[in-house]
């Protein structure tokens, strides 16, 4: 990966293997133009999509269909120090999966979000708040 300070508080990141490129701006709060994700927003799509990949990699296993399955992210920041105090992600799995799904499977679902490389990569002080919907 490479990064680029493009100014203007905006960067872009190139994954070198496939060319596909991240670009943030700082947030409007942070005397940013707020036109893409900000750094912050990355690191809380980093955890959904780490979650979502390693409940992907369960239900293979599993013989599961959770296709579709979402992840709505809301993060929280303070502000002494300007940080990520909490990340609460919503996921709800397609209808038809969580009429299949038995409490063994609802139970290793959870289990699987908290211990995604993500999650154990991010400092204890982040509260991470996962909700299931099924």
């Amino acid at each position: 990966m490479t990064a680029l300070y493009n100014g203007d508080l905006r960067t872009e990141g190139t994954h070198l293997k496939s060319g596909n490129k991240i670009i943030t701006d700082a947030p409007l709060d942070n005397n940013g133009k707020g036109e893409a994700y900000s750094p912050t927003d990355l690191v809380c799509a980093a955890l959904a999509s780490c979650i979502l990949t390693t409940l992907g990699i369960l239900a293979n296993r599993e013989n599961l269909d959770i296709v579709n399955m979402k992840a709505e992210i809301t993060k929280v920041m303070v502000s002494d120090p300007r940080r990520i105090s909490e990340i609460i992600i919503d996921i709800t799995l397609p209808e038809s999966t969580v009429l299949k799904l038995s409490d063994k499977h609802k139970t290793i679902l959870k289990r699987a979000a908290h211990s995604c490389p993500v999650a154990l990569s991010l400092h204890p002080d982040i509260k991470q708040n996962f909700h299931f919907n099924f």
